[in-house]
């Protein structure tokens, strides 16, 4: 079963939010792969560094910059992707209601630039995905090549997130749940 995927952006000093598309066990993928940034380190899954190296494939493709790993973007795509398996819903907002830019900005703090601006992919396939999938649904829907191919993006947060049995909007189905965190800070 293919599930949803939703886009999302915000320029810092925009006058609108574009906004498109829309307790279980944990079973978090084995964290392999480690990334030094800004001097913390990032653990990635096989997964999340594989939907690393597609976003970056895909963008020398088109002539653009690679992603870096961030650690503070990392931390709120993990922290986004959990809640939605956890309180069973798939929405940009979090689960208070507060918009998706919010919540990244608690994580990839916005004060102390002079531009800040944040994006965000998400997804969910039952019951599971690879990256090559993620890739190329995000490929094909308007709001998330936008994302993908925005050239001031400079890094990303990566979470994928698998549940056996998630509630809510996942009717107890096996699913994996990715979101993806751009940002750019100057």
């Amino acid at each position: 079963m293919v599930g949803w995927v939703g886009a999302a952006r915000l320029a810092a000093g925009a006058a609108t939010v574009v906004l498109a598309g829309a307790a279980a066990g944990f079973a978090p993928a084995a964290r392999a792969q480690h990334t030094r940034q800004n001097g913390g380190e990032v653990a990635l899954s096989s997964l999340e560094y594989r939907v690393l190296q597609d976003i970056n494939s895909f963008r020398h493709a088109h002539h653009l910059s690679s992603l870096r790993i961030s650690v503070a973007l990392t931390q709120a795509a993990d922290q986004h992707s959990h809640e939605m398996a956890a309180k069973g819903y798939f929405s940009h907002n979090s689960a208070n209601g507060a918009a998706f830019w919010q919540r990244i900005e608690r994580y990839y703090g916005a004060h102390d630039w002079s531009y800040w601006s944040v994006g965000e992919n998400l997804l969910w396939a039952s019951p599971d995905v690879s990256a090559a999938r993620a890739l190329r649904m995000w490929e094909n829907s308007p709001e998330h090549r936008a994302n993908l191919l925005t050239p001031g993006w400079r890094q990303i947060g990566i979470s994928a997130v698998h549940v056996a049995s998630a509630p809510g909007t996942y009717q107890g189905l096996g699913v994996t749940i990715v979101t993806t965190d751009f940002g750019v800070r100057r």
